[in-house]
């Protein structure tokens, strides 16, 4: 397993981290704590959690997958084993969140941060994130391939406000270090232009999506992660299971999300599934599973700090961590973007 760091810290971050969302729905608090062991194991040392998880978020099992992350904790001991990541939702139109309107103010914040301490029963978390944006955007994660201009509402909650009351808590000692999530480059640039002007925490991460079907974050962000120290946490890397194989032929597997759920549109947008073909096929010319090639394509990106896998099975989970020892070579890099070219992200 490699290691980086995260942002400009000292922290030491494994390129794959464990994503838990479905911990609570599709897996049970014993396959959660199973996850949690094998994945420590093979290196992992970052568990990423969320205030709405597991998904599909509902009231009724909402802060579960944090939890289950606390019951492992509390069972295994050893706290600063491990680095716990998790997020706190933005402007959103489910009300029973904090009883509604949940926004980034500090009483939202507050309330959100000591639940999840409460769930995860630790007295920090050493990466704090925020969901996705309070101000409205022209598209979930923030970079759509087609702008759409956002009205501005007239209540929205201004980043350096937001800013001020997390860096409360990192002065508290209740979070380590702050993160965005489905974030643009505008608003990256935002959080460390307010950071830089009033001398608080900078934000070290930004946890987006990215994946051979959505490479949108390399139009801009790729460079402010670099320049800026502010490291891409990668989710959806398979695409939620579509570059996999999975679904290959409109199979609907038992127990997957596509049989489960109906939260699939990102990715089975026009052309989308030429662009699946595609990798599929040069996945089995290169002798690789399609999983561990697209799970190491987003790792091996200068701009990539950790990326998450997720999975419901074990068998899936030991398929996902295989892919910290495959290499990206030229060769096949170049076959990568050549079908880019071809099939430009289809799924932003």
């Amino acid at each position: 397993m490699q290691y980086r760091f995260l942002g400009g810290t000292d922290v030491r971050v494994s390129a794959l981290s464990l994503g838990t969302m479905t911990f609570g729905e599709q897996n049970t608090e014993a396959e959660g704590h199973a996850q949690m062991d094998r994945a420590v194991a093979a290196g992992v040392n970052l568990f990423d959690a969320a205030e709405l998880y597991p998904i599909p978020p509902k009231p009724e099992t909402q802060g579960r997958t944090e939890e289950i992350i606390g019951t492992w904790l509390k069972a295994r001991g050893g706290r600063d084993r491990v680095l716990v990541a998790t997020k706190a939702v933005g402007r959103t139109g489910m009300g029973w969140f904090r009883g509604g309107p949940a926004k980034l103010d500090r009483a939202n914040l507050t309330a959100a941060l000591e639940r999840s301490l409460r769930l995860l029963g630790t007295d920090y978390v050493d990466l704090y994130q925020i969901h996705w944006p309070d101000r409205n955007v022209s598209g979930f994660g923030s970079n759509p391939t087609v702008w759409r201009s956002s009205d501005r509402a007239a209540d929205e909650v201004p980043i350096e406000e937001t800013l001020a009351v997390l860096a409360d808590f990192v002065t508290a000692g209740k979070v380590r270090h702050i993160g965005v999530s489905n974030e643009s480059a505008w608003g990256v640039m935002t959080w460390l232009a307010a950071a830089e002007r009033a001398g608080l925490p900078r934000i070290v991460s930004v946890q987006n999506a990215y994946s051979l079907v959505n490479r949108t974050f390399e139009g801009s962000l790729a460079e402010v992660a670099e320049r800026e120290k502010v490291g891409l946490v990668v989710y959806s890397a398979l695409a939620q299971g579509f570059l996999t194989g999975k679904y290959r032929g409109g199979a609907r597997p038992a127990g997957s999300r596509v049989a489960l759920f109906e939260r699939q549109q990102r990715y089975q947008g026009p052309h989308a599934n030429e662009a699946y073909e595609a990798y599929l096929d040069l996945s089995s010319a290169a002798g690789l599973d399609p999983s561990q090639m697209a799970l190491a394509f987003a790792m091996s990106r200068p701009f990539t700090t950790t990326v998450l896998v997720g999975a419901t099975t074990m068998a899936q989970l030991e398929t996902n961590l295989g892919a910290a020892s495959v290499t990206i070579g030229p060769e096949l890099e170049a076959k990568i973007d050549a079908i880019h070219r071809r099939h430009m992200n289809p799924c932003p």
